[in-house]
């Protein structure tokens, strides 16, 4: 049972926001008592929390497929971008943004958890780009690891870019276009730009 109300929570969650949904909504879509979520989730953050990390593995997997599937280091940022947008709205409504608003202890653990999975993953993606000489042969693994998180984190924050100037697709194209010409060779270059014309990015 602790598993269906945490999926169905998702679900819920995804689509109307954390703050919008409410324990009666869920124990409505599901055909049972709020008291029997309760006994699993004392309290609405518990489940926020475990909702919000249980998404998290699942897109995470989706991230994992897609690096040992991609053909390039610079297509699969792209591909990846294009998975993270499934799951980002920089919307009034949106999870990410009630999120980082009314449950600001579980978005930090998020962020957390994110930079521990995603870390290994750019590692390896780096190193295959120095390796097929899309990448400068000169750049610091680490640091460009952890400034990519720290810009990626940047474009998500409601107040640096606020709604209702940004979406989340124009800043993610913007940011990845800047993070890749700073690391890029001439022939990571001339890749990106054949990739920009072919995505019509």
């Amino acid at each position: 049972m602790k598993e269906k109300i945490i999926t169905e929570a998702i679900d819920l969650f995804s689509n109307f926001g954390f703050k919008s949904v409410t324990i009666d909504d869920i124990a409505e879509k599901m055909s049972v008592s709020k008291k029997t979520i309760y006994v699993h989730f004392p309290k609405k953050e518990t489940l926020v929390e475990k909702s919000v990390m249980k998404h998290f593995d699942i897109i995470i997997e989706k991230m994992i497929f897609i690096s040992n599937h991609s053909k390039d280091p610079i297509i699969e940022l792209y591909q990846m971008n294009k998975e993270a947008l499934k799951h980002l709205s920089n919307e009034k409504n949106s999870p990410i943004y009630q999120l980082q608003k009314y449950y600001r202890s579980i978005y930090q653990k998020l962020q957390i958890k994110e930079f521990t999975a995603l870390g290994e993953m750019f590692s390896k993606s780096l190193r295959r780009g120095i390796e097929t000489g899309l990448f400068r042969p000169d750049i610091n693994v680490d640091f460009v690891i952890r400034i990519f998180h720290n810009g990626i984190r940047g474009i998500q924050d409601s107040e640096l870019f606020p709604v209702e100037k940004y979406k989340n697709e124009q800043l993610l194209i913007q940011f990845t276009e800047y993070h890749l010409r700073a690391i890029c060779t001439q022939q990571g270059i001339e890749k990106l730009t054949k990739y920009k014309k072919e995505l019509n990015i």
